[in-house]
């Protein structure tokens, strides 16, 4: 029987599967232990989330609600939303727009309050802009701040503006 010698280059690929094969088996470990870290981090990433949620100073309100305020002159309500946007959907009623990604953002938004204490509601799409935005406008001093979760488009909180048929106005440059 003609046995030949094992090709060096198999030698070693032999070598790297056995060495393959025990990296699986910590990996495995691994995966286990960091599937373990992941559930802790999930379990304090939530308590940092209800940390991060509205201060004293913020409120959330549905499009009804902010809607009524609007009409009554008790709140300024701010479209922080794209111009883009605002040209497909158009702006909601009684709402001021100013795009959140201007450089002198929450000046501007000081600038269009009738009063320095007149609460200020924002809304965006779906409501993640607009909870963002209701953090920064708090730590410059802007308050009473109102965060619209559902947003124009709706979101988990609720349908939204437009699903609600809420008035809106046409947006032109």
């Amino acid at each position: 029987m003609n046995v030949l010698p094992e090709a060096p280059f198999l030698a070693h690929h032999n070598a790297q599967r056995t060495c393959s094969e025990d990296m699986m088996k910590v990996s495995r470990r691994r995966l286990l232990g960091g599937a373990k870290a992941a559930l802790a981090l999930a379990g304090s990433g939530g308590y940092a989330y209800l940390e991060l949620g509205p201060s004293s100073a913020q409120q959330e309100m549905s499009p009804p609600e902010v809607l009524d305020a609007v009409r009554a002159g008790q709140v300024l309500l701010v479209d922080i939303r794209r111009p883009d946007e605002w040209a497909d959907t158009g702006i909601a009623e009684g709402a001021v727009p100013i795009d959140l990604r201007r450089d002198d953002f929450a000046d501007a938004v000081i600038a269009a309050r009738a009063t320095a204490d007149q609460p200020v509601a924002l809304i965006c799409a779906r409501g993640v802009r607009s909870r963002r935005m209701t953090v920064l406008l708090d730590e410059a001093g802007v308050a009473p701040i109102i965060d619209i979760p559902e947003g124009m488009l709706g979101s988990l909180a609720g349908p939204g503006w437009l699903k609600r048929d809420l008035p809106v106005t046409a947006w032109n440059a």
